[in-house]
């Protein structure tokens, strides 16, 4: 699926080739420009995706953003109960993309801020990718995630002890001991306003004495207020800096080259790759609707969705491209949903994908529906072509007077998958039927006072209707008492 961060055409995807499934982003680069930036996230990224809100997009280069997120918890991108095939499994999302690309490690930059700092200089230093641009890291890890007792939890196998803190602590300052990969173009931005400098950064710059090129950016300003502020006040010169990379110039002394873009460059391994591996799975069903139908008349402002996605763990609801909503879907493949919040009046046009355990989505399902405005008589609805009987009403009563304002209809369909209800020609929603055929729905709205003339009808999974039914009941104003109904018990 692509979508846009910003400006930038995106294309997301899933690299389940090592031990733990990495989520990634990626874009093509401009003008055929051959040079990759890979990005880490910060612990307040949106979704987990560090620099994905348009910061990036002048940058010519191909850009991918790796998510930090597995099993639901950061990871500094390095390892889950101190297992480090986490790492490995994030490296070989990097190699792989970079060799689909035809590019080498002197051709990538490696880029992060916080805890995505971190990840760029280890990723750099150890993997020996020539670029290495980190803001503002955290050198001792492990001191870094003690406060933060859920991401310590997930990293250290749910028990925080000194021997696994010291061995997060040392992964850094170890790999710049042994001088791994000292020819790299390092540059490291910190602040002596950022309550984490003299902890995480000043101690461990000496280390960094025998690098062939390395650059401290010691970012004093009153404007820096916190750990936070440090990079928002340098993005300008950073952006310049990382052209510069991208361009082949690694601002030191001697003579640099720069261009050499290919704009005709064969891009099929990297298309192919980005295909493998998309978050997008032709093979998982797309989710179905069963209500609203498409085109429906709605019950003002409220509607009850309802269908069957087998194999999926959640649906998310998308309209014009805002999120909407995220609903379970339990075990059998069925799910229903009714937003908090009611909808306006008018055409909605509702696009919704299925999601697995592992993450990859289902290609998407699109319902539209028409809530009508007040006053408005909604069209008919064409009769029913199946010619299965009508759902059993239990309950209310026929002519029942009832108290308000909710109205509570049960009843049985055998062999049927749901229930659906309209009023006047308008859709009013749907329940799902038990494995015994019993069902009940409540409507989540007050019941005007008067009398109500309720049709409803069984789908089946083949998604026919059956023949209408009718329960006629009347909502009082105020509570009065009311024979409770002997025979109409309710499931």
């Amino acid at each position: 699926m692509s979508k846009a961060v910003s400006g930038r055409t995106t294309v997301t995807g899933i690299d389940a080739s090592g031990a733990y499934p990495v989520h990634y982003r990626f874009s093509h680069a401009k003008s055929g420009n051959r040079h990759l930036v890979v990005v880490f996230a910060n612990f307040s990224a949106p979704d987990d995706y560090g620099w994905s809100n348009g910061v990036l997009d002048n940058v010519r280069a191909n850009i991918l953003w790796v998510r930090d997120m597995f099993d639901g918890k950061n990871s500094y991108y390095l390892c889950k109960d101190m297992d480090f095939e986490l790492e490995r499994s994030v490296i070989t999302l990097i190699s792989n993309v970079m060799n689909s690309l035809g590019l080498t490690p002197d051709q990538c930059t490696m880029w992060g801020g916080s805890k995505g700092g971190s990840a760029a200089l280890h990723f750099g230093l150890k993997y020996g990718f020539r670029n290495i641009v980190s803001i503002v890291p955290m050198f001792r890890i492990g001191t870094s995630v003690q406060k933060r007792p859920a991401i310590a939890d997930f990293m250290m196998g749910g028990q925080v002890t000194e021997e696994k803190i010291r061995v997060l602590d040392s992964v850094l300052p170890d790999l710049v001991l042994a001088g791994a990969n000292p020819s790299a173009n390092l540059y490291l931005l910190s602040s002596p306003q950022d309550e984490n400098y003299q902890v995480q950064v000043e101690p461990f710059l000496r280390l960094f004495q025998n690098y062939e090129n390395f650059n401290f950016i010691y970012s004093d300003s009153p404007f820096i207020t916190d750990h936070t502020t440090v990079t928002r006040r340098n993005v300008p010169a950073l952006m310049g800096l990382l052209n510069l990379l991208v361009d082949g110039i690694a601002p030191r002394i001697g003579f640099v080259t720069n261009g050499h873009e290919q704009p005709d460059v064969d891009t099929s391994g990297i298309n192919g790759y980005l295909k493998a591996t998309s978050q997008v799975r032709a093979s998982f069903a797309a989710p179905v609707v069963d209500s609203p139908s498409s085109g429906e008349h709605v019950h003002t402002g409220v509607v009850e969705f309802s269908g069957r996605a087998p194999g999926a763990v959640r649906l998310s609801f998308w309209e014009k491209g805002k999120y909407v909503g995220s609903p379970a879907v339990r075990p059998d493949g069925r799910w229903a949903w009714t937003r908090d919040q009611g909808w306006s009046t008018g055409e909605h046009v509702i696009r919704l994908f299925a999601v697995d355990a592992a993450g990859f989505h289902s290609p998407r399902t699109e319902v539209r529906f028409v809530v009508p405005a007040a006053g408005t008589a909604a069209p008919g609805r064409p009769a029913a072509v199946a010619a299965a009987a009508a759902p059993v009403v239990t309950a209310p009563l026929p002519d029942q007077h009832l108290p308000g304002p909710g109205v509570v209809i049960a009843g049985h369909a055998p062999g049927a998958l749901q229930v659906a209800f309209t009023e006047g020609g308008v859709s009013l929603g749907a329940t799902p039927v038990a494995v015994d055929g019993s069902w009940t729905w409540e409507a989540r709205w007050v019941w005007p006072e008067g009398p109500h003339r309720v049709e409803c009808y069984a789908i089946d999974g083949q998604g026919a209707e059956s023949r209408r039914g009718q329960v006629a009941f009347h909502v009082a104003g105020a509570y009065v008492p009311s024979p409770a109904p002997h025979s109409a018990p309710r499931y």
